[in-house]
């Protein structure tokens, strides 16, 4: 069952009220369910036609998009070349920031004229944003040639929301506040066929007060860690080399399961067969604790490399933001992590200009990276978001400042990410090959252990194979070398 209002928008209640199949399980039945069980047929709609996803945020959004080109292809959609050529562009979105948001509702503008050329190209929004009331009001408003918006919850739906658009020729909001469930076996075309993103958890629990993550992709669900381990073993058997897993916090790993956490699994996911590099993101040094250090230690198919997000180095900003933990906590975790991961290499987010935010709780975040000497850094300036807790405090710091405390950190770290790089001249790396470069055919993009970028000549055969590189030349974001036949352990 269906309802619409007397503007053309149609508004869909539950899955099962609209189902042609009555007996299809809802999702909230029990909290792990198939795909194929939940998901409505309809058989090759696609054929024939083709199909572009932008894909906007983190690396949860970029494995989504991979799950919904697997459905499409599975549909008869096949990739456009070009926007200009798709029948069906869909925007998959983040929320964290402002601007991207404003990014998003640009390219759907520029869309206008190509619907009315073409009443027949499909548009749809889904991501975070679509979980935004805000966004969803602006959509109908402003932007009533979009025809499909969902969330985060209901990927799944895809399908049925395309055919129910093109059957009403109406704009379809489906977009649920919640999901009780983890769904398996959703199809999934996959970026490339060395390195694969697999979902260990969905939702966040933790409530930084700047943050929407919690609001757009909702409470914490872990899957089974049997599910998680048999997808690892098949991209094992299909040849995968590296798997990152993924989660808003993967440090909660099966907190909603009771029998398991997050180094139990990383110590089995690093014991899967074949399987030579396992990574994972993101971590919150709230809750990473020293089993999880003894953990990535323990396996050398663990990369010595951990992302740990400091948000500041104040411990009075960190408590506004409701962080967890003190810059003195920050630090002592920090330096267990070297002391027991020699050679480790640190990367890290960092916030400028939060809400209360003064000159001298931002020394503490230029002292805090010259302390902790991190290899890269993700740095933004504070970005209010609608119904966060952050929302209600003065903004009190000026752009003008907080431009300028973004360009002094940038400064910073770019000063350490260099020195740090340096170091690595003359060291023989073990790397894997994942693609040409960008610009030069000649030369091969390569990835350390350390998420370094490295660039060496040779052929494009070795894609997808470990080689051992010695480092030549050093720059701020990147690595230049030359292979060599010499052996070195993976570190």
């Amino acid at each position: 069952m269906t309802t619409s209002n007397n503007e053309g928008f149609i508004h869909i209640d539950d899955l099962d009220q609209h189902a042609a199949d009555a007996h299809r399980p809802t999702i909230t039945e029990r909290n792990r369910v198939d795909y194929r069980a939940v998901a409505k047929d309809v058989g090759r709609i696609g054929e024939g036609k083709t199909y572009i996803i932008r894909t906007h945020g983190c690396q949860m959004n970029e494995h989504d998009t991979e799950i919904m080109s697997g459905m499409l292809e599975e549909m008869g959609y096949r990739p456009a070349a070009v926007l200009e050529d798709a029948d069906f562009v869909l925007y998959n979105t983040c929320a964290v920031r402002e601007n991207a948001e404003d990014k998003v509702f640009g390219h759907i503008g520029t869309l206008k004229p190509m619907k009315a050329k073409n009443p027949n190209l499909m548009i749809g929004l889904c991501g975070c944003m679509a979980q935004e009331a805000v966004v969803r009001q602006k959509i109908q408003e402003k932007h009533p040639h979009v025809d499909i918006v969902f969330g985060t919850h209901n990927i799944h739906q895809l399908p049925e929301l395309i055919e129910q658009a093109q059957d009403t020729k109406e704009t379809i909001f489906e977009v649920w506040d919640k999901s009780d469930a983890t769904i398996e076996n959703l199809p999934k075309l996959r970026k490339d066929k060395i390195r694969a993103w697999v979902n260990i958890q969905y939702g966040c629990n933790k409530f930084c007060t700047y943050c929407i993550v919690p609001f757009t992709r909702g409470a914490e669900r872990s899957r089974l860690p049997e599910d998680i381990l048999a997808e690892l073993r098949e991209l094992a058997a299909e040849g995968y080399k590296e798997v990152t897993l993924l989660g808003q916090n993967v440090n909660d790993y099966g907190i909603d399961l009771g029998h398991v956490d997050f180094a139990d699994l990383l110590d089995a996911a690093a014991r899967v067969e074949g399987l030579e590099r396992i990574r994972f993101t993101t971590s919150n040094p709230w809750n990473f604790t020293d089993k999880m250090i003894d953990t990535i230690a323990r396996h050398d198919n663990i990369p010595k490399w951990v992302h740990l997000p400091a948000q500041s180095g104040n411990s009075q900003v960190l408590r506004r933001m409701k962080r967890g933990y003190t810059r003195e906590e920050y630090l002592e975790l920090i330096d267990r992590v070297k002391a027991k991961i020699p050679n480790v290499t640190l990367s890290t987010d960092l916030i400028v200009g939060f809400p209360g935010e003064t000159e001298e709780q931002f020394q503490d975040t230029l002292s805090l990276i010259e302390s902790v000497r991190y290899d890269s850094a993700f740095m933004f300036i504070y970005s209010p978001r609608a119904d966060t807790p952050a929302i209600r405090l003065p903004d009190d710091v000026s752009d003008e400042e907080k431009k300028s405390r973004l360009r002094r950190l940038n400064e910073l770290q770019d000063r350490i990410s260099l020195e740090q790089n340096k170091k690595l001249e003359g060291q023989v790396l073990r790397v894997l090959v994942e693609s040409e470069s960008k610009n030069n055919p000649d030369v091969l993009q390569t990835r350390t252990d350390s998420n370094k970028l490295l660039h060496v000549q040779g052929s494009k055969d070795l894609i997808g194979q470990f080689i051992n590189v010695k480092v030549i030349e050093a720059k701020t974001w990147t690595l230049n070398g030359e292979r060599v036949n010499e052996e070195v352990p993976a570190v």
